[in-house]
């Protein structure tokens, strides 16, 4: 009989203890989402200290964005799957990955923790923890971009776990915000929880707190629009739902070392 204590390579490993699984997760997306807002803000914030130019501030903005994003996707997925952002767990919530309890508390975690982020940010700069936008983001073609970012997002990510290349998700990701900061008229927030923290800072990456309700409903308005597309393209999506971002534990299952970044297996195709 197999010792439930040695894993598949014969590794030991010990049961958690003291914290459970689904806390586990919920911290891993509140402080990924803290820390992403702050890397989005932050570096915004040292463009604008930098350079006076508006396309270099937005490179610049860009790559530390991508950059952040693949480091967090790989250092804290293995514990949450690295959603991070409320319209992959609404995603993934349709899809079958995850159950409403589970959900919801994603959702609180990562508003909580992109206003956190973004205060923070305010903070590392010396300006007041809070201060509100007055970026002016309201026009139907910024709304537009923000619900084609979105359903981008969503397509890329269902996309790369459905063919079994979980393991390079982080990248597909980052690759595809990068590039959409560029394509997109609203430099792809795709992101309700950080579009809500932004709010908190009047500086290069802010969104004034008006314009932040059209920007969330035109991101779940292609959140809609993204998993019915994922229903037609992939009618078998909800066999690997559970595996979003990339491969993590599940609240059933056991704190357990990896050999990888991935956590778990990747899906099968």
């Amino acid at each position: 009989m197999t010792d439930p204590a040695v894993d598949r390579e014969g590794a030991h490993r010990r049961p958690a203890r003291g914290v459970s699984p689904l806390t586990r997760r919920l911290v891993a997306e509140l402080v990924g989402t803290a820390l992403l807002a702050a890397g989005v803000v932050g570096s915004g914030i040292m463009a604008q200290r930098l350079s006076t130019d508006p396309g270099l501030q937005l490179l610049q903005n860009t790559a530390a964005t991508a950059g952040v994003l693949v480091a967090l996707i790989l250092a804290l997925g293995p514990a949450s799957g690295a959603h991070f952002n409320p319209a992959v767990t609404l995603a993934d919530r349709v899809l079958g990955g995850i159950d409403t309890r589970t959900a919801v508390g994603y959702v609180a975690a990562q508003v909580t923790g992109a206003i956190g982020g973004s205060m923070l940010a305010n903070l590392m700069f010396d300006l007041p923890a809070v201060e509100w936008s007055t970026t002016d983001r309201s026009a139907g073609h910024l709304w537009l971009a923000e619900g084609v970012a979105t359903l981008g997002l969503l397509l890329v990510i269902f996309g790369v776990v459905r063919s079994g290349r979980a393991a390079v998700a982080a990248f597909a990701v980052a690759g595809y915000i990068a590039g959409a900061y560029y394509f997109t008229s609203s430099t792809s927030f795709a992101n309700p929880a950080v579009t809500i923290g932004r709010a908190f800072s009047d500086t290069f990456a802010g969104i004034e707190p008006a314009s932040v309700p059209a920007f969330v409903l035109a991101q779940l308005a292609g959140t809609t629009l993204a998993v019915i597309l994922v229903l037609v393209i992939y009618p078998t999506i909800g066999d690997v739902a559970d595996q979003v971002v990339i491969p993590h534990d599940t609240p059933n299952e056991r704190s357990a070392p990896t050999n990888g970044p991935t956590g778990a297996g990747v899906a099968a195709g």
